[in-house]
């Protein structure tokens, strides 16, 4: 098992497949690769906020999600704001509660929500995910 926190061993990431033991994690990933043809990047993370390994996904420059990995499950974040904030809250209307719930109580700065979402499983939350994602990949 690796240590998510030793930033002195970079892991691959099938060892943070590994270390998460959920498969929406992996379908997760695939999933991102497959729609946006795009790689991961795994970085470490030396903030405070969230040490530690996390693995990236970017596009065209943009960052489209950055997955921060759990015990039984992984946090992802997709940051909201400028120019997407008109798509995002007319996204919303048909987003689940809890989708919605993550947005309101994420608080602005600099014109930007960080949306931390917490994935289980591939219910709604996890398709709401990727609405955010298109709309982060399409501005």
């Amino acid at each position: 098992m690796i240590d998510i926190q030793d930033k002195n061993a970079c892991p691959g990431l099938e060892e943070i497949e590994d270390y998460v033991r959920n498969p929406l994690f992996k379908q997760f990933c695939s999933q991102v690769k497959q729609r946006y043809t795009c790689k991961e990047k795994i970085e470490y993370s030396g903030c405070s906020w969230e040490k530690g390994w996390n693995v990236k996904f970017k596009k065209a420059g943009k960052t489209l999600c950055t997955i921060y990995p759990r015990q039984g499950y992984f946090t992802v974040m997709v940051v909201a704001g400028g120019i997407e904030t008109k798509e995002i809250a007319e996204m919303l209307q048909k987003c689940s509660q809890e989708m919605r719930d993550i947005y309101e109580r994420t608080k602005e700065g600099n014109g930007q929500r960080w949306l931390m979402i917490d994935l289980e499983d591939d219910g709604s939350l996890y398709e709401d995910t990727f609405r955010l994602i298109e709309i982060r990949r399409q501005s």
